[in-house]
């Protein structure tokens, strides 16, 4: 394209974070990939977090979430005292639980999680697939459509699928999703190397792969991309997804951002990060890293939820457009 639209955005503060007082004990560290649902008396934001540790100093994650008043999206009403969905049984691809999560809605008004289920190996840390649960009583709890996932690891896709992203555009659906294609070693710790990739469907269950990394590289051959979160805007379809190096990223120079692109159709992406317009603040909870948007609609203005430092360790904020040019 050769004019690439420049969003500006206005940080509204700190959302929520597991340390606040509102926080129920099994939120006890985390609150990332934050996610809206659009209810009558309320937004209910979604999340992901982790319960203490076990006595092995191991950890497991859960969807949580936090509806905030409609009228003025800073204020917190209510924080789920218990997870919405359980975790996997012993053996799944999600035994260990849930992060990143999207959630939308179909035709019957019945509320879908998609979400990257995880299990532990042994030679890397992890492995996922992407998971769908349902909810019929307009996301106060979920149940798994079926004990498997309803997109994994193939031929062409070997190594880890997650951090799914699911719009509907056109009666169409869209899962934009991260697809590993190897794992990195450094300082004794495995890290995977994914990219975003899409697929498509007619009901959200059946997939078709496209097979082919859609966003061009700026870091270089270990870029991580993920979270591509797409929303429609002024006759154009928008992407703010997230990007950083693939090891030795847990700092303010190599950690997340979230980058930008856009597109006329949804196939052929314009990638421009300048254009993104967040970036990390001088200081805080968001001062070392921003990534995962979701951005959405409400009331006649478009919105960003974010997580900052530490991949979500400090929890998510909330932004609004303050400006776009065309």
């Amino acid at each position: 394209m050769n004019n690439i639209p420049r969003f500006t955005w206005r940080k509204l503060g700190h959302l929520f974070s597991p340390e606040s007082s509102l926080a129920p004990p099994w939120m006890h560290t985390h609150a990332q990939t934050p996610s809206v649902l659009q209810r009558r008396d309320c937004l209910r934001i979604f999340f992901c977090t982790r319960p203490p540790a076990d006595v092995a100093g191991l950890f497991v994650s859960l969807i949580g979430f936090v509806d905030v008043e409609p009228n003025n999206l800073t204020q917190i009403i209510r924080v789920s005292q218990t997870p919405v969905l359980d975790l996997g049984q012993r053996g799944s691809f999600d035994e260990f639980g849930a992060n990143p999560v999207s959630i939308t809605t179909t035709e019957n008004n019945d509320v879908r999680a998609y979400y990257a289920g995880w299990t532990r190996c042994e030679s890397v840390p992890f492995n996922a697939a992407i998971g769908v649960a349902v909810s019929h009583d307009n996301g106060d709890s979920f149940r798994r459509l079926g004990p498997g996932p309803v997109l994994s690891y193939s031929l062409d896709e070997p190594f880890v699928i997650g951090s799914p992203k699911v719009r509907q555009f056109n009666k169409t659906w869209f899962l934009h999703y991260a697809a590993g294609c190897r794992w990195l070693k450094q300082y004794g710790r495995p890290e995977p190397v994914y990219r975003i990739r899409c697929a498509t469907s007619h009901d959200g269950i059946v997939w078709n792969k496209e097979g082919r990394d859609i966003i061009s590289l700026r870091l270089g051959a270990d870029e991580c991309q993920a979270g591509a979160d797409i929303v429609e805007f002024k006759e154009l379809f928008h992407m703010f997804f997230s990007y950083r190096q693939a090891v030795d990223f847990r700092n303010k120079d190599r950690g997340y951002r979230i980058g930008y692109a856009v597109s006329k159709n949804m196939r052929n992406w314009t990638r421009s990060d300048s254009s993104a317009g967040i970036d990390v603040s001088p200081e805080g909870w968001d001062s070392e890293m921003v990534s995962y948007a979701h951005v959405f609609h409400w009331n006649g203005t478009l919105y960003m939820l974010y997580q900052g430092n530490d991949v979500g360790r400090s929890g998510f904020g909330l932004a609004v457009l303050d400006s776009y040019e065309a």
